[in-house]
């Protein structure tokens, strides 16, 4: 039996989003209209919202990583 699982959600940011995450500690990173994904990567307290042009989403994991961290992770011997 295959299981289907969802892909991590995306988000499109509007002006309620947008002043959400400015008030979250966010301010200044995104711009209206932006587009979003929460992503792991080489920084404390787990996932965090980064510009999906900065993420790679990982089939295996059905995570998106912070791209230098996926391809720091990548180069790593198994």
């Amino acid at each position: 039996m295959n299981i289907l699982r969802n892909q991590p959600q995306k988000m499109l940011l509007d002006l309620q989003k947008l002043n959400e995450l400015n008030s979250m500690g966010y301010a200044g990173e995104f711009c209206l209209g932006d587009t979003v994904v929460t992503a792991c990567g080489d920084w404390r307290g787990g996932p965090k919202y980064i510009l999906e042009h900065k993420a790679v989403y990982e089939k295996t994991t059905n995570t998106y990583w912070e791209r230098h961290c996926y391809e720091a992770r990548k180069k790593l011997p198994r």
